[in-house]
């Protein structure tokens, strides 16, 4: 059975940090392409970071409006991604949402909730 499990989302200040984790189990972690999505309300889902195993070195990419400030990183070891986001913006609030995918293997979590606000 094949879980994402979303956590270290929350209530934040503009300018402060939060580290969201991405458990994964029920498939070989290592040869999946991991992802961060979010969706604010009212708006569509939009890819934030991405990174992938190549040929031994590690891809990443990230949207322009996060590039700089957020950086995704992987364990797999531990099955588990994560996405450090730095000098967060109330235009950062969204559900967050964990992806994996393969080929036509395509996994999401159920998303963790992030709030930037005074």
């Amino acid at each position: 059975q094949v879980q994402l499990v979303e956590s270290g989302g929350g209530l934040v200040q503009p300018g402060g940090s939060l580290r969201l984790s991405c458990a994964a189990s029920g498939f070989t972690f290592s040869s999946y392409g991991m992802s961060w999505y979010r969706q604010a309300p009212g708006k569509e889902r939009e890819l934030v970071a991405t990174i992938l195993n190549v040929g031994g070195i590690t891809n990443t990419n990230y949207a322009a409006s996060v590039k700089g400030r957020f950086t995704i990183s992987r364990d797999n070891a531990k099955s588990t991604v994560y996405l450090q986001m730095n000098s967060l913006q109330p235009e950062d609030t969204a559900m967050y949402y964990c992806n994996a995918r393969r080929y036509n293997y395509d996994y999401w979590g159920q998303g963790t909730q992030v709030t930037v606000s005074s």
